[in-house]
């Protein structure tokens, strides 16, 4: 298939296009590169440098794409909090553009790149696609709108469409790995302890109804999620919009997590309690029984020490 993948120089979208050129699809990447890299963009894909709205309607009119992977998009909790603005326009009001020339263009599929900040804080855990949609902050009410604008042109249009709501996507593939200018993820985070670039990881709690007091987490591998994106586009049906939550299904502890880094660098990391931040839940796992039933999905990376050695490798290489 000939596929636009948006977001291509980011994190995922990189890793994502890597795989999809190994299985023989022909990539293009669209980025801006206001958060991605032009070297994270896979070689023997094409990469045009310009904001998707711009490029979109000219290249899927004149490109006969077989389907878009839609990656691109803001997603800072804290500045989305604090300037929604940015994230109605840069990821609602933006996707409904991209919408519209892919209309216009006769574009069939669509896979987007949706979040578990959709639910907001869960009633319960493991979390399913049934569970209530009740973001807490503008990037989950963006994404969650965005989901709603799909099903419609999928209804009315007969778009074959999916999105992926996945939780904290960790590891690297391929030599593509995360590195942001603003980065918030935890195993990042411990990582750039080690490297020396950190003093110190802060520990938000201590006194959570957990085993070890600390909040637990779904972590899953970027190349897992990679596969899931690919059975999302060779399964998708005209006319239907399917949603599946992706995730290891196990959840890792921050004090797991700071004791895998420790294991795979060989040496300490320094940690601090601190106080729970507001509004962090204790527990956020992930049901994906939905897409390992429909889609034939099941993660083939899902120890804590799988995950963190693939990042630190690729940390090490940029360090």
């Amino acid at each position: 298939m000939k596929l636009l993948v948006t977001g291509g120089a980011g994190y995922v979208g990189s890793v994502c296009a890597a795989v999809l050129l190994e299985q023989g699809h022909e990539v293009v990447v669209v980025d801006d590169l206001s958060t991605g890299n032009a070297d994270a963009v896979p070689a023997g894909a094409q990469f045009v440098e310009a904001d998707m709205v711009e490029v979109a309607p000219d290249l899927l009119g004149a490109g006969a794409f077989d389907g878009v992977l839609h990656f691109a998009a803001k997603s800072l909790v804290g500045e989305s909090v604090a300037e929604p603005e940015k994230y109605w326009r840069g990821n609602v009001v933006k996707t409904l553009e991209l919408l519209e020339a892919m209309r216009a263009a006769g574009t069939p599929r669509l896979v987007f790149s949706s979040t578990a900040a959709t639910y907001g804080e869960p009633e319960s855990v493991p979390i399913t696609e049934e569970a209530p949609t009740r973001p807490t902050n503008a990037y989950g009410a963006t994404k969650l709108a965005i989901d709603h604008a799909i099903t419609s042109y999928a209804t009315a249009h007969g778009l074959a469409a999916t999105s992926l709501r996945y939780f904290n996507v960790a590891g690297a593939y391929a030599g593509f790995g995360e590195r942001h200018a603003t980065e918030t993820h935890l195993i990042p985070l411990v990582l750039q302890v080690a490297t020396g670039r950190r003093p110190e990881i802060l520990v938000f709690g201590t006194d959570w109804p957990t085993p070890d007091g600390t909040c637990i987490r779904d972590y899953i591998h970027v190349r897992d999620l990679a596969d899931a994106h690919l059975l999302a586009l060779q399964t998708s049906k005209p006319g239907e919009h399917r949603i599946y939550n992706l995730g290891n299904g196990t959840g890792f502890s921050v004090r797991e997590v700071i004791a895998s880094c420790e294991r795979i660098t060989g040496g300490p990391i320094a940690a601090r309690d601190v106080e729970r931040r507001a509004g962090d839940p204790a527990v956020l796992i992930a049901s994906s029984d939905k897409a390992v039933t429909e889609l034939g999905w099941k993660p083939q990376h899902t120890t804590i020490d799988e995950i963190v050695a693939d990042a630190w490798e690729f940390t090490r290489s940029r360090f």
